[in-house]
């Protein structure tokens, strides 16, 4: 079912006899059980002003159409949010909707905020089939409750998003990057540390594994080549240093956005969030024969393993998140998609979904796993 109107959509819902599995552009390779759902039809840029640094458009439009608008202006998505196809080897088209709905943050994270921290207002549909709207289209708006928060990370699990309302902001003259010679984990988390802890403004801080600790610095262009030899002298004592500039750069952090590293590789793919100073030891307790990267200074833990591990027993010591994002299905079914929630927090998310889908028709499996 795709609906070309919010009303079609609410209609859908409202009607519903069993449960429905939200999608957004398809990209991700997994949804919950039942008919599926999709926002697709929902698209559209209804309003963008440069001047006041909004957009707000229909959950359904393309990434790249939202993109090609902005950059037209000198402006940008600064989240930076993931491409999962490239991981995933998934078709579709990514949409703002799902964009929002999970969250999707790159790694400019670390300087600018996440997905949610740019949502200035949504639409969405509930479970009962009820159009909500929360929150406004410019960026003074703090009246009522925040929903916008609630439903930014939720996947599709509390409503089925219609529009959103962005904050965007400008793009830089120019980026580069710094690539620090090192293969120990605990030493690129040091100097990414370093990096973050600095007057520079770092945007981008990961570690691969076979290419060493990268910061990226961004700006207009003497800025930049100043903080860049700043920073340079700051980081020397953690190993030789090379330069990435422009181009170069760009196609570094957009392989660290994309998870390209796993790629048409076999294997499960978790993402871990835990503290940057844990990395080092989470890395340590990896299985043999596993591959990792790290980004946002080593709080964002990528890694790739056997296909039907359960990483999170690896790394139980370890306070975090571990999320099972590419795997099998009898693989999800036995491991689960998201962290276990403690009892006490997952009474509280079943009482919010309760309010928002007491039917528990939308993405069922996701609220399960969840």
């Amino acid at each position: 079912m795709t609906p070309q109107s919010e009303a079609e959509l609410a209609a859908l819902i409202a009607d519903a006899r069993g449960p429905l599995a939200v999608q957004g552009g398809g990209t991700r390779g997994f949804s919950g059980t039942g008919d599926v759902l999709s926002a697709a039809g929902l698209g559209g840029v209804a309003l963008y002003e440069p001047g006041a640094l909004t957009l707000v458009a229909g959950a359904g439009t393309p990434v790249a159409e939202i993109e090609a608008a902005l950059a037209a202006e000198n402006q940008r998505l600064a989240f930076e949010p993931m491409d999962h196809r490239t991981l995933l080897g998934t078709t579709g088209t990514p949409t703002i909707g799902g964009v929002m709905a999970a969250n999707v943050s790159g790694p400019r994270r670390i300087a600018v905020g996440a997905a949610r921290d740019f949502a200035l207002g949504v639409r969405f549909v509930d479970g009962s089939g009820r159009i909500v709207k929360n929150g406004g289209r410019v960026m003074k708006n703090v009246t009522g409750y925040d929903l916008v928060k609630l439903m930014c990370g939720s996947f599709g699990t509390l409503g089925v998003l219609t529009e959103v309302a962005m904050k965007v902001l400008p793009r830089p003259e120019i980026e580069a990057s710094l690539v620090i010679d090192t293969r120990d984990a605990g030493q690129a988390v040091a100097a990414l540390a370093r990096g973050l802890g600095s007057p520079f403004e770092v945007t981008g801080a990961a570690f691969l594994p076979d290419r060493g600790a990268v910061v990226r610095i961004e700006g207009f262009d003497g800025s930049v080549a100043y903080r860049l030899g700043a920073l340079e002298a700051a980081l020397a004592g953690f190993g030789d240093i090379e330069r990435l500039e422009a181009e170069a750069s760009r196609t570094l952090w957009r392989g660290v956005r994309d998870v390209a590293r796993f790629a048409e590789r076999d294997g499960d793919v978790w993402r871990i969030s835990v503290k940057p100073s844990d990395a080092p030891a989470i890395v340590t307790a990896l299985p043999e024969e596993s591959d990792y990267m790290l980004d946002w200074g080593g709080g964002l833990i990528w890694v790739l393993c056997a296909k039907g591990t359960d990483l999170r027993a690896r790394i139980a010591p370890c306070a975090g998140h571990a999320t099972l994002i590419r795997a099998d299905a009898p693989t999800r079914a036995r491991l689960g998609v998201f962290q276990p929630e403690a009892p006490a927090l997952a009474a509280l998310t079943n009482g919010v979904r309760a309010r928002f889908d007491p039917r528990g028709v939308l993405n069922a499996t996701s609220a399960q796993a969840a």
